[in-house]
């Protein structure tokens, strides 16, 4: 902290007996000593204060840096999903196109099948195996 030397040491313990004299120096060097232990608590605890005022600065400075990139990786998700749901209702949208599309072509061609079946021939009602529910391929998607 300083820089003091033995023989400045010596200087002022010699004049301080001169000064103070022998009766009253043992008291006065205790006085001393109590004091400079009371000042180097009082800097050694604002030291202590300091250095737990930069770490609670940097714990904040990474708190705040953790909830940014928590709330960046939260949007990122949230853009994704919506763009997920938004290809998934498109093709389920084409595939019921697709579905009303056969539907009508097929019962169009129905009735001139039919017509054009030979008058000999009797058609079979409920031979034909029943046609089984389509499952979906996406899950969470039911088709109407």
């Amino acid at each position: 902290m300083f820089d003091v030397a033995f023989s400045e040491v010596i200087l002022i313990a010699v004049v301080a007996l001169i000064v103070i004299g022998p009766e009253r120096l043992p008291k006065v060097a205790r006085t001393m000593g109590h004091m400079f232990g009371r000042l180097q608590r009082y800097v050694n605890e604002v030291k202590a204060d300091i250095n737990r005022e930069m770490e609670l600065d940097e714990l904040r400075k990474l708190k705040s840096e953790v909830q940014t990139a928590a709330h960046d990786f939260e949007h990122s998700v949230s853009q994704a999903a919506r763009n997920a749901e938004t290809g998934i209702r498109s093709v389920e949208e084409q595939l019921n196109a697709a579905d009303t599309a056969a539907g009508a072509s097929a019962s169009a061609a129905g009735p001139s099948a039919a017509d054009a079946a030979p008058t000999g021939m009797a058609v079979q009602q409920g031979t034909a195996a029943p046609e089984e529910p389509r499952q979906s391929t996406l899950p969470g998607i039911d088709r109407i």
